[in-house]
């Protein structure tokens, strides 16, 4: 690893060992330069609110937008106590309610496999620590690769840190098969809110008032191996504190057609980004492939195999 990341990362992890209140006093004063001077993709999360919210002013706009940036720089503070932080002090700031009944229902219909719909929502680093409240139970979660090899690597090791694994998303049907010869039950968890590339959308849908693509992996794959659904709510109860619900989508997913499971998921975050959008991340550019975009390149891609196969 270069030299100069292992130096931020060895400041990192001295700061981490601050307490989050300290910590957070940092993220207060970091909000005030992200916001006024960098303006750290500000013109993505203004776009973003307005086209999604019509119905807001622009002073409502302009106060999810600081509450926004007000949350982003605690989130970055609280990743940055990940790497310090203890068993206990994680399961006192990430809570999970509702697990007995999973249990109760994941036993009742013999079930192998419970998948987790989830969303860059609140912290979601921390759902990765539902390890600690489910040993009995192998966990894991869907990542994409972050192109930076060094920040993949950290990224990793604080995810895993709890006892989890975490599986890339071009080995998920393959991981997934294999686990099934072990003799554990499996929880995986599935962040499905991002933007797909053009070869990965199969499905459309209305989110936020778009025109929007959802990855379909989660309910695909549920399918093959008969897996339990639950959309898992995620809240921020006070600065430093999320507790996340268990809600059932289904125990039976073979009993829906395709893509009414997916549209289902987006609807449940829809309705959680609603009640208190300042907790989704707002920067991802969400919306920069669409389908217009999307039926153009499929064209293009339909002529050069045309013309490839003119050509042979």
């Amino acid at each position: 690893m270069n030299f100069i990341y292992r130096l931020l990362f060895a400041f990192l992890y001295l700061l981490s060992l601050l307490p989050l209140r300290l910590l957070y006093v940092i993220a207060d004063v970091l909000f005030l330069p992200l916001f006024y001077v960098v303006k750290y993709r500000r013109k993505v999360v203004e776009k973003s609110l307005h086209e999604c919210f019509p119905e807001k002013s622009e002073a409502e706009l302009r106060a999810i937008e600081k509450r926004f940036y007000h949350f982003f720089c605690d989130y970055l503070m609280e990743v940055i106590k990940l790497f310090s932080i203890s068993k206990r002090e994680m399961m006192r700031r990430m809570e999970f309610t509702g697990l007995d009944k999973v249990r109760d229902d994941l036993a009742r219909a013999d079930k192998k496999f419970c998948f987790l719909y989830l969303g860059h929502y609140c912290n979601w680093e921390y759902i990765a620590s539902l390890a600690y409240w489910v040993p009995e139970i192998h966990c894991g979660q869907i990542y994409h690769r972050i192109y930076n090899q060094a920040f993949n690597e950290l990224f990793l090791k604080l995810r895993n840190q709890f006892g989890g694994e975490s599986i890339l998303m071009k080995d998920t049907l393959r991981r997934i098969l294999t686990l099934r010869k072990q003799e554990k039950p499996v929880m995986i968890g599935f962040i499905s809110d991002q933007l797909p590339k053009f070869e990965n959308m199969n499905h459309w849908t209305t989110f936020l008032h778009h025109d929007t693509s959802f990855f379909i992996g989660a309910e695909r794959i549920a399918k093959q191996v008969d897996a339990a659904l639950y959309y898992v709510k995620v809240e921020r109860v006070r600065r430093g504190h999320y507790r996340a619900s268990f809600e059932c989508m289904t125990l039976h997913p073979k009993e829906y057609p395709d893509y009414e499971l997916t549209d289902m998921y987006a609807r449940m975050l829809e309705e959680q980004i609603k009640e208190k959008p300042e907790y989704w991340l707002w920067t991802h550019k969400r919306w920069k492939r669409t389908k217009e975009m999307w039926l153009k390149w499929k064209e293009e891609l339909a002529e050069n195999r045309h013309y490839a196969d003119s050509s042979g």
